[in-house]
């Protein structure tokens, strides 16, 4: 089977296992951590371009998991982090990356924000090298092996 289509397999499974979670992943921690991992990801190259901000801001807004907030106070949460990022990569990933940390409190929710990073990642096709850098590292932040999540 090829890289690809692993990864595909991969993230759908993880799809299903958020889906199959819902109802358990409802905490600001959770919500918190979720949006901070998407910026993340979005940024993960160091720029963030429009259409990938739209794509992005589209996921969140249709994922089942997230169903749980406010469509409104996600988006805003997602733009005030990628805003971070833009602003001074460096900097704004060490905040993002201790925004996600707040869900290292309940294993369930920090696998949950690491499975909706490589959901994400995934979403356009192409779960690259510098997408796969920041899940990893954000893994750690989580006190998760990165393994665990084939990263």
């Amino acid at each position: 089977m090829a890289l690809w289509d692993r990864f595909k397999e991969s993230a759908s499974q993880m799809q299903t296992q958020l889906t199959a979670k819902k109802n358990d992943l409802k905490s600001g921690a959770f919500r918190d951590a979720s949006m901070a991992m998407c910026a993340l990801v979005a940024a993960a190259d160091g720029t963030v371009d429009s259409s990938e901000r739209q794509r992005v801001a589209q996921l969140i807004a249709t994922n089942d998991v997230l169903q749980n907030f406010p469509a409104d106070g996600l988006h805003r949460r997602f733009e005030d982090n990628l805003n971070k990022l833009a602003a001074d990569f460096a900097l704004g990933k060490v905040s993002v990356l201790q925004e996600i940390a707040k869900a290292k409190k309940k294993p369930a929710e920090a696998r949950a924000v690491v499975q909706i990073g490589i959901v994400i990642g995934g979403a356009d096709g192409d779960f690259d090298k510098d997408e796969q850098a920041v899940v990893r590292e954000a893994c750690y932040a989580l006190d998760l092996p990165p393994h665990e999540f084939d990263l």
